[in-house]
């Protein structure tokens, strides 16, 4: 498995945020979480390719949002905000390589977070980043592949993954409360519990699962599950309303 990364900008401490922080964002202290993030996905199994930094993009080491991969193929997206629309050509150009390319264009507006894979089906935030028309893109792109696109609401959330992650193909991991239950069909849920919340993204690789760290009922949960836990801190990426998937986008 290839894991596609994008190194932490000098501008981090401008990137998005949906409140107030209580503390600014410790540009450096980030860069650090994102080293060892990297070195976990390598630890797991995964071959990573770091891309350079753009400090003219805030939020451009969130990769996951600019790219949806299944079957073979990459949809490169049209992030929901306006300021990270700049980011998918580099990583275009990075997948190219290892993958088809499929694109998308205005009105559609798609995040990857908004993307939940479990096997040939894949779930789709409708979101305020992910619009109809980017549910709709998606659909005509992985359709024809056999792979299901099912649409799923988000409410109180930035993204479907912010609330929720895949534990492979057969199982997922959900925020307690987040999501109605069988909101992903006959797929397993396992239930973090609701003061672990930010727990409930973690990032499978092989048989490790990167899970946030200081979240022990959800490490435990995860190692039930059959996976090696991996503990990552991203306690100072977090501030961004980011979470473990939003760090790489996975080529199989």
């Amino acid at each position: 498995m290839i894991a596609l990364c994008r190194a932490v900008s000098a501008s981090f401490d401008r990137a998005l945020t949906a409140a107030p922080l209580p503390s600014p964002i410790d540009v450096a202290r980030a860069r650090t979480q994102h080293a060892a993030y990297v070195a976990a996905l390598r630890r797991a199994g995964a071959e990573v390719l770091l891309l350079p930094a753009d400090d003219a993009l805030p939020d451009a080491c969130f990769v996951e949002d600019t790219a949806v991969v299944a079957g073979g193929i990459a949809l490169v997206t049209r992030p929901g905000a306006p300021s990270r629309q700049a980011e998918p050509p580099a990583i275009a150009a990075a997948l190219a390589p290892h993958v088809r390319l499929a694109t998308m264009h205005a009105p559609a507006t798609l995040d990857g977070g908004d993307c939940l894979r479990l096997g040939r089906r894949l779930h789709i935030g409708r979101s305020a980043r992910t619009n109809a028309e980017g549910i709709a893109r998606a659909r005509a792109v992985f359709a024809p592949l056999g792979i299901e696109v099912i649409e799923l609401a988000v409410n109180g959330a930035l993204h479907l993954k912010s609330v929720s992650s895949p534990l492979g193909d057969d199982a997922v991991l959900v925020a307690e409360g987040a999501l109605p239950p069988g909101s992903f069909g006959v797929a397993r849920e396992l239930v973090v519990p609701a003061e672990e919340a930010p727990a409930a993204n973690a990032v499978i690789v092989h048989r490790g699962a990167l899970v946030a760290a200081g979240f022990p009922r959800t490490a435990r949960l995860v190692a039930s599950a059959g996976f090696e836990v991996l503990a990552v801190d991203n306690s100072e990426l977090r501030k961004a309303d980011s979470a473990l998937t939003c760090l790489s986008v996975l080529i199989p």
